[in-house]
């Protein structure tokens, strides 16, 4: 008997042939499939000819549903569990059933594939060496603008997910809080028929968005640049213990020294040093 798995199965956000041929392995070999919508998912098992017994998992039951699936493993069942779209537990349910999974023993593995923001971002033309994923705002534009005014001066590139409804007074609630002309990439529909990737300002992608109602209609990820990042500034005391330190040890060696004295960058120091 193979050892008892729940395993995590990435699924498309929209193109079926995105999905793996190890997903396709996992689903097919499944004794239960966890599902936060088991009609939506069953529609893709269907597409695949894939026969398993499927329950639902979501935000109302999850702590029921967990306990459950943990006596499928006790019992020594391989469980998958699913999201409607794209990898599960981003911004959907299954933290807590992973957790309790975990801590009752049993193996956690991951099946990788499709996710929206990072679709969203290999394609965006924003940096991507650090990025801010905040998943869904506040409904509310009070308390949206409240979390938007937190994350404006954040350097990393910020990644939202949005919905049809709320999108345009998103963008409207960010160009107030970020300003008009901060850059941002709007992604909506990956992989499916009508994908749009825009990307200007955010007053730009405003007055596109109102020009054509079209562009308001689907699943969006909106990709804003960070805030430019400030010049640190080197005190003339932090510049005073290198230059002294320089005069005994090596310049990187001395810039390091300084680094641990003051808790400036190490770099920063060596480029005073270097610069003379």
């Amino acid at each position: 008997m193979s050892e008892p798995v729940l395993y995590i199965v990435a699924t498309p956000i929209g193109n079926l042939g995105d999905i793996s041929s190890r997903a396709l392995e996992v689903l097919a070999s499944a004794d239960l499939v966890a599902a936060e919508d088991t009609r939506h998912s069953g529609r893709l098992l269907a597409h695949f000819n894939i026969k398993a017994e499927m329950i639902s998992v979501h935000d109302h039951n999850e702590r029921q549903r967990a306990e459950l699936i943990i006596q499928h493993l006790q019992n020594g069942a391989q469980v998958v569990l699913v999201s409607d779209a794209g990898t599960p537990l981003i911004s959907d349910p299954g933290f807590y059933l992973v957790r309790a999974v975990r801590e009752a023993g049993f193996k956690v593995s991951p099946v990788p594939g499709c996710c929206a923001f990072i679709a969203a971002l290999s394609a965006s033309g924003l940096p991507s060496d650090r990025f801010l994923f905040e998943g869904f705002l506040p409904a509310k534009s009070g308390a949206r603008q409240q979390r938007l005014s937190q994350l404006k001066a954040e350097v990393p590139t910020l990644i939202f997910y949005e919905s049809t409804h709320r999108i345009l007074a998103s963008l409207e609630d960010m160009a107030a809080q970020f300003g008009v002309e901060r850059y941002a990439v709007v992604a909506r529909e990956l992989t499916k028929t009508f994908e749009t990737i825009h990307g200007a300002s955010l007053g730009e992608l405003i007055d596109w968005m109102r020009a054509d109602p079209m562009q308001q209609k689907g699943e969006f990820v909106v990709l804003v640049h960070g805030a430019p990042e400030k010049e640190a500034v080197i005190d003339p005391e932090a510049e005073r213990i290198v230059r002294l330190l320089a005069a005994e040890l090596p310049p990187k060696k001395a810039a390091g020294l300084a680094a641990e004295i003051t808790g400036l960058k190490k770099n920063m120091l060596y480029q005073v040093l270097i610069a003379d």
